[in-house]
C-alpha cells in the first residue's frame, strides 16, 4: 500500500473560507485555486481590492480589467509580484488559445504581463490582476480541509471579474445548493450568532 494517496486535483474551485478559520489573511476570503497537486496548491484571493489603480503599475493593461481597475492582493506570498487572470470567452477550445493566456481550467486563464496587451485585447472577456498569491505546501492545503478551514465549491468564470468583490464571499455560499446557502447568513461578527 503506497503512503502517498492520489490528491484529485482541486484546480479551477473556490476555497471559500468557513467562519471556522482564524488567520486574519483570509477572513471570508474567496480563493480561486490555480494549481492543486502534490507539490502543493497556490491561489489568488478574488475578494481583496487594493486601492491601487491597474494603470499605476502596469499601464497597459488598465484599460482591458473589469470595475473595480484596481489590483487585487491575491495572497500573502511574494506581494511585489503580479499575476493576471483572465476569462476567455469560448475558451473551451482545445485548439486556440490566444498567444500570452495559459489555461487553468475551463474559460479561466493565468496571462503573460510580459506579453504586449495588444496579443490579448480581443480576446478577453475579463482580465484581474492579482499582487501576491496564496500558498500551501504539500499535503497543508488537505490538512487545513480537514480541520473545516475551507469550503470547496465549484467557480464560475464571472467570479473571478466580480465588480462587487466585497459581496463574493456571500453570493458564491449563496448559490450553493445546500447547507452552505444557510452559511452566507451568518453576521460578520460571529459574537452576534
Amino acid at each position: 500500500m503506497s503512503g502517498m494517496t492520489e490528491v484529485s486535483s482541486l484546480t479551477g474551485r473556490l476555497l471559500v473560507a468557513t467562519p471556522a478559520l482564524a488567520d486574519p489573511n483570509f477572513d471570508r476570503a474567496v480563493v480561486l485555486l490555480l494549481d492543486h497537486d502534490e507539490e502543493g496548491s497556490l491561489g489568488v484571493v478574488l475578494n481583496r481590492p487594493t486601492p491601487v489603480d491597474v494603470g499605476d503599475i502596469l499601464e497597459g493593461w488598465a484599460e482591458l480589467t473589469g470595475e473595480p481597475g484596481v489590483v487585487f492582493q491575491g495572497g500573502p506570498v511574494s506581494l511585489d509580484s503580479a499575476l493576471g487572470v483572465a476569462v476567455i470567452p469560448g475558451g473551451g477550445s482545445v485548439d486556440r488559445s490566444p498567444l500570452g493566456w495559459k489555461r487553468v481550467y475551463g474559460a479561466i486563464g493565468l496571462v503573460d504581463l510580459e506579453a504586449p496587451p495588444e496579443l490579448l485585447a480581443s480576446a478577453l472577456g475579463s482580465l484581474r490582476i492579482f499582487a501576491g498569491y496564496a500558498g500551501w505546501g504539500p499535503g497543508q492545503l488537505e490538512d487545513e480541509l480537514v480541520e473545516g478551514a475551507w469550503y470547496v465549491v465549484e467557480s464560475e468564470p464571472g467570479d473571478v471579474s466580480s465588480p462587487s468583490p466585497e459581496r463574493l464571499w456571500r453570493e458564491v455560499l449563496r448559490r450553493q445548493r445546500s447547507e452552505l446557502a444557510m452559511v452566507a447568513t451568518y453576521p460578520d461578527d460571529p459574537s452576534l450568532n
